[in-house]
This record gives C-alpha cells, structure tokens and sequence, in this order.
C-alpha cells in the first residue's frame, strides 16, 4: 500500500518537497537577508494551507474560525517567544542578519506532512472530508504552523523597522 501511496504522488509534490528541504537548510544557516525574502516561505506556507483547506472542506465558520484561532495563538506566542537577540537589522542596507534556525524546515515539513497526510486520508476514506471533527483538527494544524510563521514574520518586521540605522546608533553612543 505504500508503495502505491508513493507511485501515485505526482512529481510535483516531490520538487515542492525538495524546494521545502533547501529552503530549510538555508534558513539553518547565520545569513543575510531582506525582507521580502525572509517573507517568501510564510506567504507560500499560507497559500498552501488556505488551498488545502478551501480544496478540502471549503471556507466555512468552522475551517476558518479553527483556523484563526489556532493561527492566532500560535502568532501570538511565537511574537512573544522570539529570541530579540537572534536578528540585527540594518535598515540603512536594507537587510537584517538572522541567525540561522532549524525551526523553518520543521515548520515548513509540518504543513508538507499535513497537506500530504490528508490527500492520503482523503484518498482512502473520501467521506472524512464531511467529518466535522476531521476538517477542525486539519484545519487546527494548518493554522498552528501558519501562526508560528505569521508571528515570527511579524517580530522579525518590527524589529526590523525599530531600529536605527547604524550610523544614528554609534553617534548616539559616542556623544551618550
């Protein structure tokens, strides 16, 4: 059964996959980055959790509503966990520094698995997708992993518009 599981993936779930792993190892890594970039793999995480919700079980009260509060939670509690010290940003260059993390790839692996787990589920027991409980919990999952992503791009992007570019900083402290 699992080989039929596996045979039957289209090819591009494979290069997604493979696109998903690079990105996570690059984002394991100290690097240099700018906004819009670090930005890509949360809106991309968002459109494929919202696809896969809306293809599934359609936008109804309860797939949204499980879906925002869960996200909500989640983005709420990665704001308030993110390490401060794990970003410099230096507004003046247009970039910010960030210490490399393996949380990405875990997160990016966990809306992948997701996604991958229920078209099995679906493929095996159709009728799961009318399964009130089932549409909640998927939902739930997508929106903890969106959340997490959400609440992280959010800090990174206050962070990155509170500081002061370098030049105003070290003046600042010479003449402190």
């Amino acid at each position: 059964m699992f080989a039929q599981i596996i045979s039957h993936t289209p090819i591009w779930v494979w290069a997604l996959l493979a696109f998903l792993v690079y990105r996570g190892i690059l984002a394991s890594a100290d690097r240099e980055v700018t906004l819009k970039k670090i930005s890509i793999i949360p809106l991309v995480m968002l459109a494929l959790s919202w696809q896969g919700i809306t293809a599934t079980f359609g936008l109804t009260p309860l797939t949204v509503g499980c879906w925002l509060a869960t996200a909500g939670i989640a983005a709420a509690l990665n704001w308030q966990l993110f390490r401060k010290d794990r970003i410099v940003a230096y507004p003046e260059r247009g970039v910010l520094f960030q210490r490399g993390s393996w949380l990405p790839l875990a997160l990016m692996m966990g809306i992948f698995v997701t996604k991958y787990a229920v078209a099995v589920l679906l493929a095996i027991q159709p009728p799961l997708a009318h399964s009130a409980m089932f549409a909640a919990a998927v939902c739930a999952l997508y929106g903890v992993f969106n959340g997490m992503f959400i609440g992280r791009l959010l800090r990174i992007v206050a962070l990155y518009r509170n500081a002061q570019p370098a030049g105003d900083v070290y003046h600042g402290q010479l003449n402190g």
